[in-house]
């Protein structure tokens, strides 16, 4: 998360202020009479509840019966139809705007909202992405209908109703060849219309452990006893379920992408990791099996050369099958270099924010209020003001399990420094243990403004860094420090901005070869809502023996099956198209600019980002079915790039099965990794004399039928200039290809350190704007 709700709530009320003291304003003039009540969510403090009041339903109920009557005489004030008091504190209610206007400046009131949240999906990305049933990538490729996804990760749960084929009507792909592989707890009536296959591969991973899966942890079956596989597979295909959520988080119609599409599960993951035979055996027999896209949300901590990559190696025959892999970015970030998932023939997918948060206020005794974000959901702490500690000063600053003073902790909020290599709920779980009752914790430095939400066992909230040390300097100056949460619930919204930058999310340059930019895109990754396992509890913790359906869960394992899904539509749209030509269409069309109109946010710095952290931008899904133009990419051309990047004839065999390949031969003589056809650049200007690079592109024309002009615009560095040969385009038929030739020429001499700079190009014609970023890099002269 990136801006704290206290100026979400101020930023809200300023905007309803000002509507509602307009509708107040035009009253004045005309008839009060005319206001049409209307739903508003009512969000209170709950410290400032007059003592008057026995309960908070009977502040709610008196504040309402003592509205104005003037304020709307045909309208009789409204009685409460919910009541809000486990996760956050107030009511809804029928209101006059007028009303809503009075009600809003009274004491204790912090916001009063028009029900909106009656348009909430539970992942919320469907409508973020744009995404509509009346038209654009839904209804032009009804779906994804008889698309089939590999999803590849630690199985799944096939009881979860994001996996009900109600809604699917076409028998079972004729052309898949995969099976239902049954287990001990996975009957063969596990696979319908939706789930059309699954398996499960082990061998490896035991092999590497040297014993066998304890089978209380890992089923030796398809099913997801770990929750992972089961959201991703929701993400990008799950079917539509009404009334989803995470108990009261985020509840709403929760829907996948591509909700007709099918998904074959394939189970790689187990408790002890993810071995790389294990991963190479899933792809080799899902290309078999005759899926159509990939879902990878697995990566290698470590970055090795493509040759060295069971995943490069597996996709890049994937690819040459027509297959098409998502794969996500990794969660090392905000270091640079750490992209994983680089090869060029990999759909690479960052994480980023969507405009949906899950507030808790952090309120300490002085009365300063610090947001932060929280998914607890249970009973409120007992005390309105709980006594404070820092963990620090009770024995472990991290709040690692048994280190805590359970005498200094025993009845307090205990505030834990988010590192030490121990999740976040764990921590929350270390001082419950240790006889807590609340828990905060401070998010790391690097992490800057980005709040992930957890489900804690007990009240607790995450918090920044920043806002973490004024805690402690609150604690350290006051001899009996207290704190609470107030807890808001879910909150949608344009403010704060979105799509952010997730600070975890891996970023480049590519550390593997740098003229190829990744990560590709970004899509939604923090906060997500998908289906859970029965087999374990929101937190993955073993004393959650908690159950839910749906959970929410970050990482860029969440963004990759967005793309799938996406990707899955767009192949059931234009069933001829390459994977390249697919992976095209979303990278070109990719937004770069926020829903407030401005350069997308660097949630770890707060600065702009650059195409280091979000590659060609955020995906545009509508957009991406109608591209204009797309860079293709044939066999040959990977071949050529292999060559390029100085692949020996052995290193080369492990990619390239079916001939031996002459990089000697004229079809593989190109100048370098930068000249594959590729729809963005990454320029090295390589000291002394590499002033001038020029790369060749080839375009194809997937337009309506007729002629088309295409005119380039250039967007150039301040170091640099970029120049484009020819500047116009003129396509006389559809699927006809033009070429072009850009030049990229340093205006800056070497230096001792690297400088990166940022540039782009679009063609457009009068209905297209055909986008590549560029990267430009000069490293240090030595």
């Amino acid at each position: 998360m990136s801006m704290t709700t206290s100026q979400s709530v101020t930023t809200v009320l300023i905007i309803l202020s000002i509507l509602l003291c307009s509708s107040y304003s035009d009253a004045l003039s005309s008839p009060l009479e005319d206001e049409n009540p209307e739903i508003f969510i009512v969000h209170v403090s709950k410290l400032d509840k007059p003592s008057v009041f026995p309960s908070h339903q009977d502040w709610y109920t008196s504040t309402l019966q003592s509205l104005p009557a003037h304020l709307s005489p045909s309208h009789p004030r409204g009685s409460i139809i919910y009541t809000y008091k486990n996760v956050f504190h107030g009511f809804a209610a029928p209101l006059t705007p007028s009303q809503a206007s009075h009600l809003h400046l009274q004491p204790g009131f912090l916001a009063i909202l028009p029900q909106e949240i009656h348009q909430l999906h539970t992942t919320r990305t469907p409508h973020f992405l744009g995404l509509s049933d009346n038209s654009g990538l839904w209804p032009g490729s009804e779906y994804g209908d008889d698309i089939i996804i590999g999803v590849l990760d630690t199985g799944i749960w096939p009881e979860s109703q994001s996996f009900n084929d109600s809604s699917i009507a076409n028998p079972v792909p004729k052309r898949w060849k995969g099976i239902c592989e049954s287990g001990p707890d996975f009957p063969s009536t596990s696979c319908n219309k939706k789930i059309i296959g699954a398996r499960f591969y082990y061998k490896g991973i035991e092999a590497k452990v040297k014993h066998k899966l304890n089978e209380t942890r890992d089923s030796k079956s398809p099913r997801d006893t770990d929750g992972h596989g089961t959201h991703t597979a929701s993400t990008a295909a799950g079917s539509v379920v009404k009334n989803a959520g995470l108990y009261e988080y985020g509840v709403g119609e929760a829907k996948g992408m591509a909700t007709k599409a099918r998904i074959a599960a394939y189970k790689i993951c187990w408790s002890d990791g993810c071995a790389a035979a294990d991963i190479l055996a899933a792809i080799d027999q899902a290309v078999a099996d005759g899926v159509d896209v990939i879902s990878l949300s697995v990566g290698s901590r470590t970055q090795h050369p493509f040759y060295q990559d069971s995943a490069a190696i597996g996709t890049f025959g994937s690819a040459m099958k027509g297959v098409l892999v998502t794969a996500s970015a990794g969660n090392s970030g905000p270091s640079p270099l750490r992209v994983t998932n680089a090869a060029p023939w990999i759909f690479t997918v960052g994480a980023s924010t969507i405009d949906r948060e899950f507030p808790c206020d952090v309120i300490l005794g002085d009365g300063r209020v610090f947001s932060g974000v929280s998914l607890y959901s249970g009973k409120p702490l007992e005390k309105s003001n709980t006594e404070l500690v820092f963990a620090a000063d009770i024995g472990s600053i991290f709040c690692k399990e048994g280190e805590l003073n359970s005498t200094a902790a025993a009845g307090k909020i205990v505030l834990c420094d988010g590192g030490g290599g121990i999740g976040i709920a764990e921590k929350g779980n270390a001082v419950k243990m240790a006889g807590g009752v609340g828990v905060i914790i401070a998010n790391s430095l690097v992490y800057g403004e980005e709040l992930s939400a957890v489900s804690h066992l007990i009240p607790g909230a995450t918090v920044t860094f920043k806002d973490a040390n004024e805690i402690v300097k609150y604690i350290d100056t006051q001899q009996k420090p207290t704190a609470s949460f107030d807890f808001k619930g879910t909150i949608l919204g344009s403010s704060p901005s979105a799509p952010k930058i997730a600070a975890f999310s891996s970023r480049g340059p590519n550390f593997i070869t740098r003229e190829i930019l990744k990560p590709d895109v970004i899509a939604p990754g923090v906060n997500i809502l998908g289906a859970w396992t029965g087999a374990v509890g929101p937190t993955d913790l073993e004393v959650d023996k908690r159950r839910v359906e749906f959970n929410i869960i970050s990482g860029t394992s969440m963004s990759c099956p967005h793309v799938s899904g996406l990707a899955a539509m767009l192949r059931k749209a234009y069933p001829n198209w390459s994977p390249a030509a697919i992976k095209s269409a979303l990278m070109t069309t990719a937004y770069n600019l926020d829903n407030a109109g401005k350069n997308f946010t660097d949630l770890s710095t707060g600065k702009d980002s650059t195409p280091f952290q979000h590659g060609a931008g955020h995906v545009d899904p509508n957009k991406a079915l109608n591209p204009g133009l797309v860079y293709d990419i044939q066999p040959s051309d990977y071949e050529a790039f292999l060559c390029s990047i100085r692949y020996n004839r052995t290193q080369i065999s492990l990619f390239i099965h079916d001939k031996t390949v002459d990089c000697s031969s004229s079809h593989t003589s190109v100048a370098g990794p930068g000249d594959l056809n590729y729809p963005s650049f990454s320029v090295i200007f390589k000291p002394p004399n590499d002033s001038v690079v020029k790369h060749k592109r080839v375009v194809t024309n997937v337009g309506k039928p007729g002629d088309a002009i295409y005119r380039v615009k250039v967007t150039n560095p301040s170091s640099a200039e970029i120049s484009v040969s020819p500047s116009i385009l003129t396509f006389t038929a559809t699927n006809q290809s033009l070429s072009y030739e850009i030049t990229f020429t340093s205006l800056s001499k070497a230096d001792n350190v690297t400088k990166t700079e940022f540039g782009s190009i679009e063609w457009t014609d009068s209905a297209h704007v055909v986008r590549s970023p560029i990267a430009l890099i000069w490293p240090p002269s030595l």
